[in-house]
């Protein structure tokens, strides 16, 4: 195969396409425990339509051929593997190496699936697109891609998350589209969800919810999933041109919250045993402190119905979806993919947790050793690797997936952390911390 047909053979992902998980009805695994649709009885129609819809679009070689276009000339596909040499050298054990997804357009992964909702929405002749987001890079992803398509675009975030992540709600309104507040409950994420789907009950046959990660009701979980599988394909293929033909990372890493950017990574290496599947939770202020001070669903979780899927969820004592807890926004959620529920119970994927500490201190090492300011999603990950690394033999090799970057999380981290590593109240250095040199 010619160099070219193999560039537009992992940009085209037909692989990921036509990967054999879920089942038809959208349920995953032999027991069908985790997945479905459970929503009421007018969007049931709704669901099914866009189920087939995208069933078509899967197969149509003009929807393929636009999304490999747009992959490799707008988002900047294929994004590069970068071994951090600095940092491994520090930890003094196994090499780390980063998937950039944050190096794509717009600073994340998230552009990869909306993207292809969006591609989705024009195809079934939507005028609209609308969301929910926790950190908002989602909801800038989709507003990118609402202003490539010439398409309305509401997100709905918390009000919470709004304040934390204020430069994305002013990247959302710079492109066009309309913030709406969840001001209710928590005001994080899970409110931003439904306050987004009470929005969309109220106009279905004009807008997609294009969700923005592995959860809700089929066909998303899937959709969203198969549209993220291409990092990991490009991944599989360029890991080989650094370690040798056949050769693979010895352990995958990437955050768990929704779930997408760990699936991305995850998909194309399920079938291959010798690779190691981890996925990191947020453990926020410790596990031990009980409700409303973690997010570690697949930890702590148990199987409930949330946001029209069925899948590990945090409940409170009264049965409802517990109050969480996460420095990153975008993995402040109760519940999570139910592909990452059944990957649990198959015991293919290990799922671990990161604290706000150790996340923060990843944030600022990496920053500091290689230039490189990562996401505080991302930043999970990253902990978690750092953390094992140190530990196992110089030959071995770890790939973190770097989801996102950390321009919007700066003011946050500074205001809330900044004395702590050498950044005074005025943002002026305050002298020798354990990371200056």
């Amino acid at each position: 195969m010619s160099e070219e047909k193999k560039e537009d053979a992992h940009l085209d992902n037909s692989s990921a396409l036509a990967t054999s998980l879920p089942h038809p009805d959208g349920f995953f695994g032999a027991d069908k425990t985790y997945g479905g649709a459970f929503v009421p009885p007018p969007l049931e129609p709704i669901m099914k339509n866009v189920a087939e819809e995208y069933e078509k679009a899967k197969i149509d070689p003009q929807f393929l051929a636009d999304l490999a276009n747009l992959r490799k000339t707008y988002i900047g596909r294929p994004s590069p593997i970068y071994h951090c040499q600095n940092l491994s050298k520090k930890l003094g054990g196994a090499q780390i190496y980063l998937k950039r997804e944050d190096l794509n357009h717009t600073g994340s992964h998230k552009i990869n699936h909306c993207l292809g909702e969006a591609l989705l929405a024009r195809q079934m002749g939507k005028t609209k697109l609308i969301a929910e987001t926790g950190a908002g890079q989602h909801g800038v992803a989709l507003a990118t891609a609402a202003a490539l398509m010439q398409m309305e675009c509401e997100i709905h975030m918390g009000e919470i998350d709004i304040k934390k992540e204020w430069p994305n709600v002013r990247r959302m309104q710079i492109l066009g589209a309309k913030v709406v507040p969840a001001t209710h409950g928590g005001k994080s994420l899970k409110e931003a969800v439904d306050s987004a789907f009470q929005a969309y009950m109220g106009d279905p046959e004009h807008m997609l919810f294009a969700i923005g990660s592995t959860v809700g009701p089929h066909p998303f979980p899937m959709m969203v999933r198969d549209f993220q599988a291409i990092v990991g394909f490009e991944a599989k293929e360029q890991f080989q041109e650094i370690a040798g033909p056949g050769k693979a990372p010895d352990i995958l890493l990437a955050c768990v919250g929704g779930g997408c950017n760990s699936l991305g990574l995850f998909t194309a290496f399920l079938d291959d045993p010798n690779v190691k599947l981890i996925g990191v939770e947020p453990a926020g202020h410790g596990l031990d402190k009980g409700e409303g001070h973690h997010s570690a669903t697949l930890t702590l979780g148990k199987p409930a119905v949330l946001h029209g899927m069925k899948c590990y969820t945090l409940l409170n004592s009264q049965g409802d979806p517990a109050s969480v807890h996460s420095c990153a926004s975008g993995l402040d959620y109760p519940g999570v993919g139910p592909e990452h529920s059944f990957l649990k119970d198959a015991a293919r994927v290990q799922y671990e947790t990161a604290t706000d500490e150790e996340v923060i201190d990843a944030f600022f090492e990496l920053s500091r050793s290689e230039g490189i300011i990562p996401a505080l999603e991302s930043a999970h990950a990253l902990a978690y690797a750092m953390k094992i690394a140190k530990d196992m033999p110089e030959d071995k090799k770890l790939l973190v997936n770097m989801s996102g970057r950390g321009d919007k999380d700066l003011d946050y981290v500074c205001d809330l952390h900044g004395d702590q590593y050498g950044i005074g109240k005025e943002g002026i250095f305050a002298g020798p911390t354990k990371h200056s040199k």
